[in-house]
């Protein structure tokens, strides 16, 4: 049996596998409690954990990081979201905890190896992933191995600069597409544009702006217009330096839709990518929904 383990910025999954399928046969699930750090969250795992160990024979621990970190040292770069993790030796943690062998990696990382493995990437040799959510991450997969291990950073399709002029930190593919740019887009055109949603302002997420658009609202159409001509043109630019078989798009931000997000998602990608990959590539939803780094983790760990 192999444990596999979530550590995100808002919330924190544990699931048991036999690792040779997508079945979880138990999770435990719960809120990341922020205020108290990283040592609160470790404690929270040893909670957890407690519950899965006293019932499964788990032989190994994989665990995907909501941060940068080293993933052959086992060491967190940082943590953009909570406390206490910059410099923290994460796999060996657990191996001192557990006594058990440990494989850790970027949560974006091992969501693409887990949807290569079984979800909507399964039996392609090149997998790239894309999650949308409060941030933009991407993880890429070949010949079943991840890519990128043992460098701080791959795949951060979020963060490509907007061509030459984005001479700023921020000017970022994120900044735009993310769930916290579009609703940021948001707040600008209602307070710019005289847009009147009938939204307070602070209630202006993504998901509400996918909400308006569903209900034919021209403005937020547009936004999401933007957002999905922003990403797309970033997934272009993947394709056209590594031209992987499957693109699978996974977060919050994709259950906007079809019409309204991945369907104009896949136009942009198409009216940007390098000509002769046009039909190379196909653009996927996640198949594993919110357990895909519990998966990951798992698939990963797998590999020990």
């Amino acid at each position: 049996m192999i444990l596999g383990i979530e550590i995100g910025g808002t919330k924190l999954q544990l699931g048991v596998s036999d690792g040779f399928s997508r079945d979880l046969i138990a999770t435990e699930r719960t809120t990341v409690q922020r205020a108290d750090g990283a040592v609160g969250i470790l404690h929270q795992i040893e909670v957890l954990a407690a519950r899965l160990l006293g019932k499964y024979a788990v032989q190994a621990i994989g665990v995907g990081f909501g941060g940068p970190l080293d993933s052959i040292a086992g060491v967190v770069y940082k943590s953009h979201q909570v406390e206490g993790w910059d410099g923290f030796d994460l796999k060996n943690w657990f191996h001192q905890k557990y006594s058990l062998p440990v494989a850790v990696a970027n949560d974006c990382d091992v969501a693409a190896l887990a949807e290569a493995t079984w979800g909507a990437g399964q039996g392609k040799d090149s997998v790239f992933y894309v999650t949308v959510g409060t941030g933009i991450g991407g993880g890429s997969v070949n010949g079943g191995r991840l890519m990128g291990v043992g460098r701080p950073a791959m795949a951060e399709v979020g963060h490509l600069r907007l061509g030459l002029p984005a001479t700023e930190p921020d000017s970022t593919v994120e900044a735009i597409s993310s769930g916290l740019g579009i609703a940021k887009m948001a707040r600008v055109c209602q307070s710019e544009k005289n847009w009147q949603p009938d939204v307070p302002t602070h209630q202006l997420t993504a998901e509400r702006v996918g909400c308006l658009a569903l209900g034919g609202d021209l403005q937020a159409i547009s936004i999401l217009r933007c957002a999905t001509d922003t990403l797309g043109w970033a997934i272009a630019q993947v394709i056209t330096l590594n031209a992987p078989d499957i693109i699978v798009i996974g977060g919050g931000v994709s259950h906007i839709g079809e019409d309204l997000f991945l369907s104009p998602l896949r136009e942009s990608t198409c009216r940007y990518v390098f000509p002769p990959l046009v039909n190379s590539y196909r653009i996927l939803p996640s198949a594993l929904g919110e357990s895909v780094v519990i998966h990951g983790a798992v698939a990963l760990a797998s590999q020990l």
